[in-house]
C-alpha cells in the first residue's frame, strides 16, 4: 500500500486505487474550494486607498470563477482555494483594477449635441461605427455642465485609484456543462438565450 494512502491529510476511510486521470479534485465534505469553473456565491465592500467606502453589495452576488470576464484577474486569483464562510480582503492597483485615469477619455462637447433631459451623472455608451454591437464601445459619464457645455468623462470611476475589496464567501458549488459552455452563471429552472 503506497505510503499516502494511510494519511490522516486525505480523510479517507479506504484507500481506493484509480486509473490515473490527467487531473482531479477532492472535495472534502461538505465543503468546495473556489477553483476553475465553480459558481461563486460572495458578498463584498469596496474601499478606496483612504477607508471610504464606494460600493456595497445589497445582496449575494454570483459569478462564474476562472476567468470567464466575471471577476477581476486579481481577485479571482486571491478567491482560489477559499470556501463558503471564508473572508477575503485584497488590495487592488491601478493597473490590476480599472486602469490609469486617462486624460484623453475627457471631452467637452456642446450641450445641444446631447438630448435636452441631460444632467450630471448621466451616461452614454459611444460607438466609433454604426455597427457596433451594444456593450462594446466607451461609457461617457456627465461630469460637469456650464457655460452651454457638457463634460463627458470615459475613463471608469474608480480608474488611478488604489482599492481594496473585503469579501466574503456565501456558497461555492460545481459549474454545470451548459454555464462553461456559456461562460456565465445561470439562475434557478436554467437560462434562456
Amino acid at each position: 500500500m503506497p505510503a499516502e494512502c494511510g494519511s490522516r491529510a486525505l480523510h479517507v476511510a479506504t484507500c481506493v486505487h484509480l486509473p490515473r486521470v490527467p487531473f482531479f479534485r477532492v472535495v472534502h465534505g461538505p465543503q468546495m474550494n473556489i477553483l476553475a469553473n465553480t459558481v461563486v456565491t460572495l458578498t463584498f465592500e469596496l474601499y478606496d486607498a483612504d477607508g471610504m467606502l464606494l460600493e456595497s453589495t445589497d445582496g449575494p452576488i454570483t459569478y462564474l470563477h476562472g476567468g470567464h470576464s466575471g471577476m477581476l484577474p486579481k481577485l479571482e486569483a486571491a478567491l482560489n482555494l477559499k470556501q463558503a464562510g471564508d473572508a477575503v480582503s485584497v488590495d487592488v492597483e491601478p493597473e490590476d483594477g480599472f486602469g490609469d485615469y486617462d486624460p484623453e477619455l475627457v471631452k467637452l462637447e456642446a450641450v445641444d449635441r446631447l438630448p435636452p433631459e441631460i444632467e450630471v451623472g448621466m451616461q452614454f455608451e459611444a460607438h466609433t461605427s454604426a455597427d457596433d454591437e451594444h456593450g462594446s464601445g466607451t461609457v461617457f459619464t456627465v461630469t460637469d455642465i456650464a457655460d452651454g457645455k457638457v463634460v463627458l468623462d470615459g475613463n471608469h470611476p474608480w480608474a488611478g485609484k488604489r482599492l481594496r475589496f473585503d469579501c466574503q464567501i456565501i456558497d461555492v458549488r460545481p459549474a454545470t456543462a451548459e454555464e462553461v459552455g456559456h461562460g456565465h452563471v445561470h439562475g434557478a429552472g436554467g437560462h434562456h438565450h
